[in-house]
């Protein structure tokens, strides 16, 4: 029997990143909780700023590039999409709202039917 190993494409050094960008982040809500009685616009900028930190640091890991490069291609995909005109968008929500309201109304006569039939045969109406 052969054991199976992964293959590590990052350097060992893409773990000191991650930790440094984690340690950042906990920094960052800790300090958001730390200085509570401080401006909210002060935390908020000092939090976006950690973020951003944490970001660039872990984009320099093979993971990171890796979500980059799929980022990019969802984007484009996504460009590639053909979204509905208003008209449609408006006459799809039509249909749904009219095909959720018949199946209301259906359920709502069985739970009737069902409740009446119950109490026909149990003698408790209700």
């Amino acid at each position: 029997m052969n054991a199976s190993t992964e293959n590590q494409t990052g350097s060992s050094l893409d773990v000191i990143k991650w930790g440094i960008t984690f340690l950042i982040l906990a920094g960052a809500v800790f300090g958001n909780y730390y200085f509570g009685n401080e401006s909210v616009l002060l935390r908020a900028v000092g939090v976006v700023v950690a973020v951003a930190v944490a970001a660039f640091i872990a984009a320099q890991t093979e993971k990171g590039r890796t979500f980059i490069g799929f980022a990019k291609e969802s984007r484009t995909e996504v460009r590639k999409v053909v979204w509905p005109t208003r008209q449609e968008a408006i006459q799809t929500t039509g249909i749904v709202l009219v095909a959720t309201l018949v199946m209301a109304l259906i359920l709502w006569g069985l739970d009737s039917i069902l409740m009446w039939l119950v109490g026909l045969i149990t003698g408790v109406s209700v």
